[in-house]
């Protein structure tokens, strides 16, 4: 408890002078992502508004906020828990995943792209793998999934795909063994950069279209393992009211 409250203490910061509940959403959703609050976990209104230094009505409405994004859930007379995602949940998340992503790599127009970003996630992907850090290599996945999407240069499209991917997070916190689940798509991901690179759209939408199918299959499996026999919600977790 004391670790996550320290965290949030840090987080201050980014609050500037100007707070507000979107702003505390952002950071309650970086967190959420980041697995320092995972899926079930309930969340206490005075530990986080003391951490981040927010009056109670601010914290509230950006739980209400997250709680909109599918993030949160309120429960009656229990409180605010972080969302444990069912295995539908993770199939329409993919289906998103597809519809939006593939229609951003075949509605690219013509090379050269803007690669940098990508290529960069790639990068970050070798070097999670090269030190073992199989969530730092999810992490990864993850930018250069969000990379992708920014080649529409659509703030729509970027918002949108941000509570998505945040969502999808919280199932993958919920799977036990991080490197069968993540170490695949490295490569998968190069592959999808070099056909970028070399212009060819309709390769890469074809690899990225397999590797969504796959990737769903292999969560599925993995996420329908560990939830079949789901937990009661924590009132004990790290920000749980005492």
């Amino acid at each position: 408890m004391a670790e996550q409250l320290a965290a949030l203490a840090d987080d201050r910061a980014l609050l500037g002078r100007t707070s507000t509940a979107e702003r505390v959403s952002d950071i309650l959703r970086s967190r959420i992502a980041e697995g320092y609050f995972p899926p079930g976990t309930r969340l206490s209104e005075d530990s986080i508004g003391g951490a981040l230094g927010v009056s109670r009505n601010t914290l509230r409405e950006a739980f209400r906020l997250l709680t909109h994004e599918r993030l949160l859930v309120h429960e009656l007379n229990r409180g605010v828990f972080v969302r444990v995602l069912t295995v539908q949940d993770v199939e329409d998340i993919y289906r998103t995943r597809a519809l939006v992503e593939c229609a951003v790599v075949r509605g690219l127009g013509e090379p050269p792209y803007a690669l940098e970003a990508l290529r960069a996630a790639v990068t970050e992907g070798q070097v999670a793998t090269l030190e073992n850090d199989w969530k730092g290599l999810g992490t990864a996945n993850f930018h250069f999934h969000r990379e992708l999407v920014a080649l529409a240069e659509s703030a729509r499209t970027d918002e949108l795909m941000r509570s998505v991917f945040a969502e999808l997070r919280l199932a993958f916190h919920l799977v036990e063994d991080p490197r069968r689940l993540h170490e695949p798509y490295l490569q998968r991901n190069r592959q999808i950069l070099q056909a970028l690179e070399a212009g060819d759209r309709a390769e890469a939408e074809r690899l990225l279209e397999v590797y969504l199918a796959d990737s769903l299959q292999r969560v599925v499996e993995a996420y329908r393992r560990r939830v079949g026999e789901e937990p009661p919600h924590d009132d004990r977790g790290p920000l749980a009211a005492s």
